[in-house]
């Protein structure tokens, strides 16, 4: 599966976050780390709500979710990361 991913960069520092999995969130120095703890945030997410037997919601589209980026900060940007969980 595919989730899409929004980053944003800040003054100091890169945050992340999944729309489809509320909760889901990242935060690094350099956008390099970032993405290696989203992709691991994602994992882990996915690893909870199956252990809990609740449902994994579907990966949107990138294409529903930039719809509701181009009106926000040019800091934010959206990427396809794979979850193996």
């Amino acid at each position: 599966m595919q989730y899409v991913v929004i980053f944003e960069k800040g003054e100091n520092s890169y945050g992340a976050y999944v729309p489809d999995l509320p909760g889901c969130v990242a935060a690094a120095k350099t956008l390099d780390e970032v993405q290696i703890l989203i992709a691991e945030a994602i994992e882990f997410h996915i690893e909870g709500l199956r252990e809990h037997g609740e449902a994994i919601p579907p990966p949107s589209p990138l294409s529903d979710i930039q719809g509701t980026l181009l009106e926000s900060s040019q800091h934010l940007f959206p990427a396809l990361i794979t979850a193996t969980a």
